[in-house]
Order: structure tokens, then sequence, then C-alpha cells
């Protein structure tokens, strides 16, 4: 073959190799893919084992490396200053784009067999050329993405300040305003340690904590006392509760998952939340001060006599079954909820739901909301629903008939009293315990949302089964929240250390036990929410 036919053969094969790079650019919007490629076709063309493609920061003059190939030393996202290049065996740079401004530089070691001809130059010329308008279309796009994101993250940050705020504008109990601050900044970052605290002057203070063992609240008020910005203790962000010139509170937040960082704008989203709920705090205080006395008097005694009427006058007898609960309130009417209801005619062996729940609020609004969920069981269970038709369908029932800021956790569980079949739901409620006669323990879950949060939620269930000797304990977060005056908790461990030893004795015994060991433990401290009780234990 001659020179002329060999030139005319790398040409065609340049040409080639140009065409095929075109269409592989135009085929991906992906800037990686992009310089991945170029890098790939540049080496292996021109037989090169080092190349480095930096790309100019948008906006900006700084030149960082993109891609790096045979340089250890060159890391993605590092400067790169074409004075260095000879230095790192990188004798030939070339822009990328328009030499006027550009939007990068290629440079690239010495080819195997020599220094770059006429004709290899111009292939880098023409294909750098390509690659240019395709980094370009790569890089408007990722900024369309970039910005669709960011509109996305305000449009929800939008909705979750708009459905703060109809629930705050429904309450005027400022344990629920602290709940549902809470339940929505936990939610929308996804945080599993927090707490909230408030030292309101003449009003009860208000302690929400999820996930901490150990904390300093006063250490936690200094780094805020005078600061207008979230400040950082170790892994958690404080917040400060204004209320007029000063603090009444601060809320402190845990890590995010993978540890994801809380930005700026993330920070500037939990002060507005705060904001809001400052405003409902001091709303809620003024309306207790001012509250006329006589007529709260009689809106608990109706709640009461309401809610006294909703308890099982007295539980079912059940073959091979022992049955106790009980239910000691926090105030005069409290939120929290159990009852055994048969699914079919009663009778010894009928299979019942067993039932414990914790209504939000206090009050004549949590005695009709007890009421609601009440009537709704009873009214679904005629139908023999499976357990999780059975929480759909309440959790729709309510969710439509209360306002957004009520709601309940529950576990149900489906008891069959002649096998020992269980089969539960847990919605939201603390986890349900079962101890074994073997001395094993096993925790019965979450499996779904509170009921009545949020409409046509998917919940699960799962089955287990009792035999003779085991014990299922059922009960409210008032039990393990149960607190010291040093805010010591009672914890769901020791709830299990007192069921393990009591395991030999009675239903009833077993309940009453766990009360005195919380009653010994508190060593008189007040009671600040419901606790109930549900023992469900095998005999045989």
């Amino acid at each position: 073959m001659d020179t002329r036919t060999t030139e005319r053969h790398l040409d065609a094969s340049r040409l080639e190799s140009l065409l095929e790079s075109a269409g592989l650019l135009s085929s991906s919007l992906q800037l990686d893919d992009q310089l991945r490629h170029l890098m790939r076709t540049i080496m292996g063309r021109l037989l090169i084992s080092r190349a480095v493609i930096a790309l100019y920061d948008a906006g900006d003059s700084t030149l960082r490396v993109a891609l790096a190939r045979g340089v250890p030393s060159l890391k993605p996202g590092t400067e790169f200053d074409p004075a260095e290049a000879a230095s790192l065996q990188l004798p030939h740079s070339t822009p990328i784009g328009d030499p006027e401004r550009p939007l990068g530089i290629l440079a690239i070691g010495a080819p195997a067999r020599g220094e770059l001809d006429h004709a290899e130059r111009e292939f880098l010329s023409a294909l750098l050329s390509l690659g240019a308008a395709s980094i370009a279309n790569a890089r408007d796009h990722d900024s369309v993405i970039r910005t669709n994101k960011a509109l996305d993250q305000k449009i929800q940050e939008l909705r979750a300040l708009l459905d703060l705020v109809r629930g705050l504008a429904a309450t005027i109990d400022p344990d629920e305003v602290a709940q549902l601050l809470m339940l929505t900044l936990s939610g929308r970052w996804a945080v599993r340690r927090h707490a909230l605290f408030t030292w309101k002057p003449n009003q009860p203070p208000i302690a929400r904590i999820k996930g901490l063992e150990h904390w300093d609240l006063e250490a936690w008020r200094q780094k805020l006392e005078g600061a207008d910005t979230p400040q950082r203790d170790g892994d958690f962000l404080l917040f400060r509760i204004p209320s007029g010139d000063g603090m009444t509170g601060l809320v402190a937040l845990g890590p995010r998952p993978a540890n994801l960082p809380f930005t700026a704008a993330y920070q500037e989203f939990g002060m507005g939340l705060i904001a809001q709920a400052s405003v409902a705090l001091d709303n809620a205080w003024h309306f207790r001060d001012t509250l006329v006395r006589q007529q709260l008097e009689k809106e608990l005694t109706l709640a009461a006599s309401i809610q006294l009427d909703l308890f099982p006058k007295s539980l079912p007898v059940l073959i091979h079954t022992d049955l106790a609960a009980r239910n000691r309130q926090a105030r005069q009417v409290g939120g929290d909820y159990y009852d055994a209801i048969p699914i079919g005619a009663p009778g010894t062996e009928t299979t019942h739901l067993l039932c414990v729940a914790d209504i939000s609020g206090k009050g004549i609004s949590a005695s009709l909301l007890m009421a609601n969920i009440q009537a709704t069981l009873r009214a679904l269970l005629a139908a023999h629903p499976t357990t999780v038709e059975l929480a759909v369908r309440s959790n729709d029932l309510l969710w439509a008939s209360t306002p957004n800021n009520k709601y309940a956790t529950a576990i149900f569980v489906r008891y069959d009293p002649v096998s020992g079949a269980c089969e539960y739901v847990n919605a939201g409620h603390c986890d349900g315990i079962v101890l074994r006669a073997s001395g094993d323990v096993e925790m019965l879950g979450t499996t779904g949302m509170p009921i009545g949060l949020f409409p046509k939620r998917a919940y699960e269930s799962a089955a287990f089964s009792l035999g003779a000797g085991d014990t299922l304990l059922l009960y409210s977060d008032g039990v393990p929240d149960a607190c010291t005056v040093d805010d010591r908790e009672f914890s769901v461990d020791r709830s299990i250390d007192v069921l393990r030893a009591n395991a030999h004795r009675s239903a009833v015994e077993i309940q009453d036990a766990i009360f005195s060991a919380i009653d010994d433990f508190v060593e008189g401290a007040p009671q600040f929410d419901d606790i109930t009780v549900m023992v469900i234990k095998r005999t045989s």
C-alpha cells in the first residue's frame, strides 16, 4: 500500500471516528458520559497513556479537573494550573471550544509513536469542537435539573409550612403545638433524634424528646442566648424559640441520615417553621391564662363522663386466656383508650380485636375522638374485615371526620383464643412486647402511620402466635416515658424486666406490678401522660 493510499485510509478512519463520536455525544446529556467518551476516543486514537480534561467553573475563571487518566496526583474537583502541565508530563494542551472563551482545556501526554502530526492535531481540534457543544448542552441540562430540584424543594417547603399553619390554627393546646412542630421538622428531614424544650414563665414547661439519653439543656440555652441564627453542638443543630425580644424555648435536631448537611436554606426554612409555632405557642399560653376556670371544669366533667362510658365495663372471658387491662389518666380527662371487641357473636371461643390507642390532645376533643374511634371499630368489625382493612378504613374515616390536628396511634391485635393465632397492625404506636414462656422477647414494631393523620395510607400486618405460658403486653407511651424529676425515663427495657420477673403471675398481677414499678421508679414525680396497660397471658 503506497503513502497516498495510507493517508486516505487514515483520513477515512478519522472521519469515521468523528462521526461515531458525534453520534455518541449527542445521544446523552450526562456530563460524565460526555467526558468519558472524549477521553476514551482521544487516548485510544492517539495512543497516549496520560490525559486530563479540566473545565472552568460556571461564571468563574477557576479551572478544575473534571476527569484524569494516568495522573494519580490529579483528583476530580481540584484546581488545575496549565502552567504545571509540562511538569506532569502533559506537554500538549488544547482549548475545548472557542479559544477566546474556552469551556476548558485538554492536556495530554506524548503519543507512543512520537509527536502529534498535522492530521492528528486537526482530528483533535475537530473532536474537541464536537465535544464543546455536547459539554455545553450537558451543563445546561444539569443547570435545568438543579433549578427544578431547587424549585421542587421550595414547593415542598411551602406545603409543609402550609400544613403546619393549618394544624396550628386548629389547636389551642401548647403540647399539641409542640408535637405538630416536631412531627413536621423530624418528618421533613428524617431525623431520629430530636428534642423541644420550653420555659415560658408561669406556664408548665414542655419537653418532647425522641432518641436522646443525655443532653445539657443549660449549655444549649447558653449557646443560643443572643444568637440570631441556628447554632451547632456536635451532631445537633439548635434553634431558638423566640417570644418578643427573648427566648422561651429551643429545638435540637440530631444528624440527618447519611450525615447529610443542614444547608443554609434548610436552616432558614426551619427558622420559619419555628417562628410560626412560636406565635401559636404564645397564643395557646395566652388562651390558657384567660380561660374561665368554671367553664374548663364543666368541659372536663363532661369529657370525663363521656370517656368513662367508653372504656369496657369488663373484659371478656376467653378460653385459654387470662386477660387484664387498666388505664390511669394524668389529668381528669385523658387521651388513652383500650378495648376488647368480639369479631362476631360474643363467646369464650370468639376471635376478638384487642386494641390500645393514644389519642392526640386532651379534654372533650380527645373524648369525642375516642368515641369516634370506638364507634368506627365496632361498625367496621361487623363486616369481619382483615386487620389491614380495619386499619385502612379506620384511618380514612377518622381523617375525613376530624380536624387535621386530631389523630391517634394504635395497635390492633386480632386474637383467636382457641388456637392462640394472632395478627397485628401497629399504627405508629409503641412496640407490643411478646414474652415467650422460654424467656425470649419479640417486639411488635410499627407497620404504618398513625390513624387519621393522612388519608389513603397503606398498612401492613404481621402474624404471630401465643403458646402456653406466653404473655403479650400492649401499652401506651405513658409507660416507657414515665419520668423522674431529673428526666430519667422508665423505658421499654424496664418494662420487659418487670414483665419477665412476674411472668409466673396472673395477668392482673402482672398489670399491677408494672404500675407499681413505675411508681417506685419516678419516686413521686408527677404523672405527665396517661398510662394504659393490657396484658394477655396464654394459659394453655
